[in-house]
Parts: structure tokens; C-alpha cells; sequence
């Protein structure tokens, strides 16, 4: 059976099971629907709904892509974000597409000479979560044009983005994570996935000092220390392991190499 969005895979392949959308977060705000306007290659497509996945977007609608839908390879490339694709309308005009929506922005890198405002992605985006209760959208163009003038019209205001203006072209799926990335962090949504922060607790004192004394008593029995400038070595080095701020683990494991040079010396 070939899949859905295949309609060119053997018919000996079973279609691979689709992979469920993943459950909304709890108070989480509508995103913006993601409007491709005749998008052409389907590794674009993919990868666009790839990048909505990736910061919480789940709407895509697709206005006249070039040599139809669905597309060979599509589903490959989305990279698991299946549900988006399976999920996306296809629309023939572009005023059908964004019917049902009050706000829209139109991404483009050209200066139109239209009387909007231009607006940089951080901006667009705390703009379309401050609209709560209204439907908002954004417009991506074709992949060697972009937008033409009479579709950027159709927009509210224009988004821009803060490029090298030597090489201002971006690939559509990177416009959109772009976009996906400044929504995320408008709604309130950009929290770290995991931390950096130590599994183990601040050493004590008293694991501090012992440290200190196995260390010192260590490098004492190599002869490190010339006689006249023992103390002055020896507060230098604690100074320099305070800075540390060392963890329990820390300081066990530097015992344990400790000990471990010492037996190695030890006849």
C-alpha cells in the first residue's frame, strides 16, 4: 500500500504508521498558520513542517504548490513532523488561504515601497501573541521569488529579517524556524529543555580542609614545596580551589587521585 502523501512508493511498501501530533500544553497560545505560497520542492515542504514542529506550530497551508500535492519525498524529509503534513490544506488562491484570519504578515527580504509597517521577528512575533482570541498568520513566497507585490498587499505588515545584507537569501524552512523560534519565545514558551545545574551539593567545609590536607601532605612527601615558602604555596593553592567552588563529587574524586599517586609512589 503506498502512502498517503506518496503516491509514487512501491505498492509492496506498507505505508509507515503516521506519527500522532503531540498533545498541546496546557494554557498554550494559538500559534500563526504557516502559509507557503506555491511552494515547488517538496524537501522545503518537509522541512518547513519539520521547523513548525520544532517550536509548537501545528497549522500549514499551502497555496498552489507547483506540480501538485502531495509530493514524492516530502515525508522523509519533515523528519517525523508528519502530523503537520497530514494536518495541511491546500488552497488555490491566496485570499482563500487566509479567509478566516485577522492578522497576517508577509516575510519578505525586499524593500516594496508599500506604506506598512516593517517589522523584525521579535517584534511580528510579541505582536501576534498580544492578539489573543484572533486568528494571525504568516506568508512565506516561493523559493526564487519569494512574495510578489500584490501578496505582500494583502498583508497587514511586512517582516523582515536582520541579515548580511551582502547575502540576505534564506531557505524557506529557515524563515519559518526563525519565525517559529521568535513565537516561542514571545508566548512565554522558551525554557531550556534541561540545565547545566550540579547533581552534587556544594562541598562542606570539613571535605574542603581534608582535601586541603591530602593535598598539601601529598606534595610535601614529593619535595614540591622549597622550604622558606611552604605556607605562602599552600594558601595560594587553597585560594585557587575556593575559586573553584568545588562540589562534593569534586573533591572525591580529586581524593581519590590523590591517593592513587601516593600508592604509586609508595614502595
Amino acid at each position: 500500500m503506498s502512502s498517503a502523501l506518496d503516491p509514487g512508493a512501491a505498492m509492496t511498501q506498507p505505508a509507515p504508521s503516521p506519527k500522532p501530533a503531540p498533545e498541546p500544553l496546557p494554557d498554550m497560545p494559538p500559534g500563526p498558520v504557516v502559509i507557503l505560497v506555491q511552494p515547488q520542492l517538496a524537501e522545503n515542504i518537509g522541512m518547513t513542517a519539520r521547523a513548525m514542529a520544532n517550536f509548537g506550530l501545528s497549522e500549514l497551508r499551502l497555496v498552489a504548490p507547483k506540480n501538485g500535492w502531495p509530493k514524492k519525498g516530502v515525508r522523509e524529509a519533515a523528519s517525523g513532523a508528519t502530523h503537520i503534513l497530514d494536518g495541511a490544506t491546500v488552497h488555490a488562491t491566496l485570499p482563500e488561504a487566509i479567509a478566516d484570519l485577522h492578522y497576517v504578515l508577509a516575510t519578505t527580504a525586499r524593500e516594496r515601497g508599500q506604506m506598512k509597517r516593517v517589522l523584525a521577528p521579535d517584534a511580528a512575533m510579541r505582536d501576534v501573541v498580544a492578539r489573543a482570541g484572533q486568528r494571525t498568520g504568516i506568508l512565506f513566497g516561493r523559493e526564487r521569488a519569494g512574495l510578489d507585490n500584490d501578496e505582500v498587499s494583502l498583508a497587514d505588515a511586512i517582516v523582515t529579517f536582520p541579515v548580511d545584507a551582502r547575502f540576505s537569501s534564506l531557505n524557506l524552512a529557515q524563515g519559518v524556524l526563525l519565525m517559529g523560534y521568535e513565537w516561542r519565545r514571545a508566548a512565554g514558551l522558551s525554557s531550556l529543555p534541561f540545565t547545566g545545574e550540579m547533581m552534587s551539593p556544594p562541598a562542606t567545609r570539613a571535605a574542603m580542609l581534608s582535601l586541603f590536607s591530602s593535598l598539601e601532605d601529598g606534595l610535601a612527601e614529593a619535595g614540591f614545596y622549597p622550604p622558606e615558602k611552604r605556607d605562602i604555596i599552600a594558601r595560594n593553592m587553597r585560594d585557587m580551589l575556593h575559586r573553584m567552588s568545588m562540589t562534593e563529587q569534586d573533591v572525591r574524586t580529586l581524593r581519590g587521585a590523590l591517593r592513587a599517586l601516593r600508592a604509586r609512589r609508595a614502595p
